[in-house]
């Protein structure tokens, strides 16, 4: 092997280790950080008019939990995704994405405490499996990994506006938090269909949606 050769394997062999490194530290902060948000805590229009009860609290909570560990997915996602693309616009793309789900992290962690629970146990195991299945997603081609990100974001919306029928009438704080989730999650769904996302089959959506319910029917929980 000639000298630029061995450079050059030496190059992509520091380019591997700096990604490995990297993706590790940004699970530790997903997982175990206490994040802070580059914008404000969204607030509802009118402060509540009377407190909530314990049993509105517990329903409040396991929603808002449910709510951490999709953020959470959703770092994992986007960080396997931004490591498995050759492309640096996608990759800005997909991490820009992830900065605004940092806000995500960070609210439904506050509002979790404000109503005196915690984020869910499970959040390790979420976030290997969401890493494990954004790779695959990103090694198929970046027109699939794109629409993976459209279907997944579809999805969310679909779930945050069921949050938004179940959570209890007086809880507006809860409510001005998920309403705006909603809004950046519909925003990342046509940002990446504009970038060039395709449809994915329907076997591989159905597939999501299990997941999906497997893992918001455990987190409100645990």
């Amino acid at each position: 092997m000639n000298t630029s050769a061995r450079a050059s394997s030496s190059a992509i062999r520091h380019d591997g280790m700096d990604r490995l490194i990297m993706s590790f530290d940004t699970a530790l902060r997903t997982v175990f950080a206490e994040h802070v948000a580059t914008r404000p805590c969204p607030q509802p229009a009118e402060p509540e008019a009377t407190a909530l009860s314990e049993e509105e609290k517990r329903l409040s909570a396991s929603l808002m939990r449910v709510n951490h560990v999709g953020e959470v997915c959703a770092q994992a996602l986007y960080a396997s995704q931004a490591w498995g693309t050759d492309s640096p616009a996608l990759k800005a793309q997909f991490e820009a994405a992830a900065r605004e789900e940092t806000d995500h992290l960070a609210w439904t962690e506050q509002r979790l405490k404000a109503l005196g629970s915690r984020t869910s146990l499970l959040n390790p195991l979420w976030y290997a499996g969401a890493f494990g299945i954004g790779l695959l997603a990103a090694r198929a081609g970046d027109k699939i990994s794109l629409g993976f990100v459209v279907e997944t974001e579809r999805q969310v919306e679909h779930h945050l506006n069921s949050h938004m029928d179940r959570l209890p009438a007086g809880d507006a704080a809860s409510k001005a938090i998920v309403a705006q989730m909603r809004d950046d999650e519909v925003a990342h769904a046509d940002a990446a269909q504009r970038a060039g996302g395709i449809e994915l089959p329907s076997p591989v959506r159905g597939l999501m949606r299990l997941a999906a319910k497997v893992m918001t029917t455990t987190a409100h929980y645990i």
